[in-house]
């Protein structure tokens, strides 16, 4: 089994490339890969690997400036979930475009995943899904609101369109992690929403402490690896993934004769050329032919 670590902080890194040849080296001599992003407003990723390689590169998190205080969330994976290991420079670790935001500042109401069912059972508390379409289309919470957005970076604009619809409401907000709640909650008091409250420890953390009988979730959890979906405690689920548009498909999605395996599903039959699908047909292939051969295709 791989450990898998899904982290962030928030912090003011001034010279973050500085930071990715050290984070790099770590990461690789622990047989560690996934994905992390370095900005000036801190840093993001989920990665995988042995106890010992994940273990090391957390404690090099944490002496990072301001991130002693670092919390991640495991779980596990049956299969190496990443086929390499990135450390990336972005302009921000979770991309939402607006500058005068600032999770460092202000952000809502922490609630604990023990009291979520509560908070979000109450008539004076809207429950709003942060993230984006695809992902909410698998599973979210009783009664919550879906934005059906795209792209993290189109919630602002969504919620100038449906801010009355909330007027007089407390809000309470929820993602995968909980990165893209500190964003979206520092907005919302930015633009003037008195009570925001947002999940502690995201999703993941609410499927790995809540017991299922107690659950006010259904279905199962998107996640940015190759399991592609989790359950309660945190189960690998039955979803896989189309590589043309990296979007969840589970095995009905597959009888669609619109679904090609690495080429086109039901949700991007439209979405790319006959040119496109040519060059995805021929990745697919390439990938077939490294694993008849017991290596790993990068691409894939």
């Amino acid at each position: 089994m791989f450990t898998v670590a899904a982290l962030y902080k928030f912090t003011a890194f001034d010279a973050p490339e500085a930071l990715k040849p050290g984070l790099a080296k770590v990461a690789c001599s622990g047989g560690v890969k996934g994905t992390l992003l370095l900005a000036r407003e801190g840093i993001n990723g989920t990665i995988a690997g042995p106890r010992d390689g994940i273990d090391a590169v957390i404690a090099h998190i944490r002496t990072l400036p301001g991130c002693a205080d670092l919390e991640w969330k495991e779980s596990t994976a049956s299969e190496m979930p990443f086929q390499r290991l990135k450390v990336r420079l972005k302009r921000e670790i979770v991309t939402m475009g607006q500058p005068d935001v600032d999770p460092t500042r202000s952000v809502g109401t922490y609630v604990a995943p023990a009291d979520w069912n509560a908070l979000i059972a109450r008539d004076d508390v809207v429950t709003i899904d942060t993230r984006n379409d695809y992902e909410v289309e698998i599973g979210t919470f009783d009664g919550a609101i879906d934005p059906q957005t795209k792209s993290f970076g189109e919630f602002p604009e969504w919620w100038s369109e449906n801010a009355e619809r909330f007027a007089g409401k407390k809000v309470a907000m929820f993602c995968t992690g909980g990165i893209r709640c500190e964003k979206a909650s520092n907005y919302l008091l930015g633009q003037g929403v008195e009570d925001v409250f947002h999940l502690k420890g995201g999703i993941l953390k609410y499927l790995e402490d809540v017991p299922q009988e107690d659950s006010q979730w259904h279905g199962e959890c998107f996640v940015f690896d190759g399991r592609v979906s989790v359950g309660h405690g945190l189960e690998e689920g039955p979803y896989g993934l189309c590589y043309a548009c990296r979007r969840p498909i589970s095995e009905e999605d597959r009888k669609s004769s619109d679904f090609e395996e690495g080429v086109s599903c039901h949700r991007c039959i439209t979405e790319f050329s006959d040119d496109d699908r040519a060059r995805f047909r021929e990745r697919q292939k390439q990938i077939g032919l490294a694993k008849a051969r017991g290596e790993a295709h990068l691409g894939g």
